[in-house]
């Protein structure tokens, strides 16, 4: 799990961020990486921008150069997708992510990085997993507030009554992306 976080210290990414698109079944998928190739951001969107800025100002880079995807900082990130939507579902695990938020939301993300392809949790079973059971709202806002969408994969996360809820990227691609993993979950 590589989730990193930092509640007071800021740790504005250096130089210019990579950005590369890439076709999946979903539609187009955008990863945003700083230039040692950490995801800052990624989504299902061929905005780049507007994934920089979902992220926290300590992180935004000055600047976002889009790059071929086998640029050397991207290319790891790609790979992952790539698998992922192959089939290897635990392909996206590996790759490092950089996000700042509070103690709470940072592990949260975290713990959302642990939920089991193929076995999404509700809001309420996802905020005792992250140590708070009364704190289901705070546990929805680290999904809503999520900016590395399938690294971080806050699709894994249902309403009580077992209904998909929200996704920043439509619900279309949050019900394909749990029926890819249904799929490829061997059980």
């Amino acid at each position: 799990m590589t989730v990193t976080t930092a509640p007071t210290a800021p740790t504005v990414s250096a130089g210019t961020a990579r950005a590369t698109t890439v076709a999946t079944a979903d539609g187009p998928f955008t990863v945003v990486v700083d230039p040692d190739g950490t995801v800052l951001a990624s989504g299902w969107t061929t905005d780049a921008d507007a994934l920089v800025g979902l992220t926290h100002p300590d992180l935004r880079p000055a600047g976002t150069t889009s790059v071929p995807d086998d640029d050397p900082a991207v290319a790891p990130a790609v790979a992952a997708v790539r698998a992922y939507y192959a089939g290897d579902l635990h392909a996206i695990d590996a790759v490092p992510v950089r996000q700042v938020s509070g103690p709470y939301r940072a592990h949260a993300w975290d713990v959302l990085r642990t939920v089991e392809a193929g076995d999404p949790v509700t809001y309420t079973r996802y905020a005792e997993l992250s140590g708070r059971p009364a704190a289901v709202r705070a546990a929805a806002g680290a999904c809503a507030m999520n900016a590395a969408a399938l690294f971080v994969p806050c699709h894994r996360v249902l309403r009580t009554d077992g209904s998909l809820g929200g996704f920043r990227y439509g619900l279309d691609v949050k019900r394909s992306l749990l029926a890819h993993e249904a799929r490829h979950t061997s059980r």
